[in-house]
């Protein structure tokens, strides 16, 4: 036992992958999805790093020195273009592969950058229809993001963004139907939607919504955090209080 409690104690942490193996998991993934994106990170390569090759004759004239500094520039400039080629490509593979999954708006909301307080369970359920709703608050107010098709899911927007517009202090509610279909906000595009909407709170008012509005979801939430929505009961005390 003490042999055993000691090689355990002495057991090195498993190393993480180095950076290269990272990028080439991250390569085949995306051409999982994505059979073109070969093409378009060799194409991005040869244009930039041709211009920056090319640039070096421009301002440094012709010689030894201008085709070695014009090749280490033209490589450089080509791979960096290649990798912003790659992530953004990467990016787009991992929403189609996520998108139309249950949960898929959570996903969505962890790509947010900062200022943004985001509720990963939603906030919503209906456990007939199983449509979702996701909410979170920043400096434009409250963002209510829904998930189902925007027929059948726009009854339980309504609901609760009526809802919280009586526990918002005045702040701003807005509704984000997410989803592939007419009238709806494409999957990778919602955090360019979020950061476009005006700007209403200051940081101690979003503080000020987002306590007031957690005691709403303390009452109301029918998800905890941990079990499946779409194995959810609703909440039958919450139902006749209503």
């Amino acid at each position: 036992m003490a042999r055993d409690s000691k090689s355990a104690a002495g057991a090195t942490p498993a190393k993480k992958p180095a950076w290269y193996r990272q990028l080439w998991q991250v390569y085949r993934l995306t051409r999982r999805y994505d059979r073109g994106v070969s093409w378009w990170m060799l194409g991005g390569f040869l244009l930039a790093g041709g211009a920056a090759f090319a640039s070096t004759f421009v301002i440094g004239g012709q010689g030894v020195l201008a085709i070695v500094l014009g090749a280490v520039l033209a490589v450089f400039i080509g791979i960096l273009v290649a990798l912003i080629i790659l992530a953004r490509r990467a990016d787009k593979a991992l929403f189609a592969q996520v998108e139309g999954q249950p949960g898929a708006t959570a996903y969505a909301l962890q790509q947010i950058r900062r200022g943004w307080r985001v509720e990963q369970e939603p906030v919503a359920v209906d456990p007939k229809t199983r449509d979702l709703v996701f909410r979170a608050i920043g400096k434009p107010g409250i963002v209510l993001l829904t998930e189902g098709p925007l027929p059948r899911v726009l009854r339980l927007a309504e609901a609760e963004r009526k809802r919280h517009a009586r526990v918002a202090s005045g702040a701003p509610v807005h509704v984000i139907y997410v989803g592939p279909g007419e009238d709806q906000v494409p999957l990778r595009k919602v955090t360019g939607r979020m950061a476009r909407l005006p700007r209403a709170l200051t940081s101690n008012e979003v503080t000020t919504v987002a306590k007031r509005v957690a005691a709403l979801t303390v009452v109301r939430a029918p998800v905890p955090k941990g079990i499946d929505p779409y194995r959810a009961r609703p909440d039958r005390k919450a139902t006749r209080g209503r």
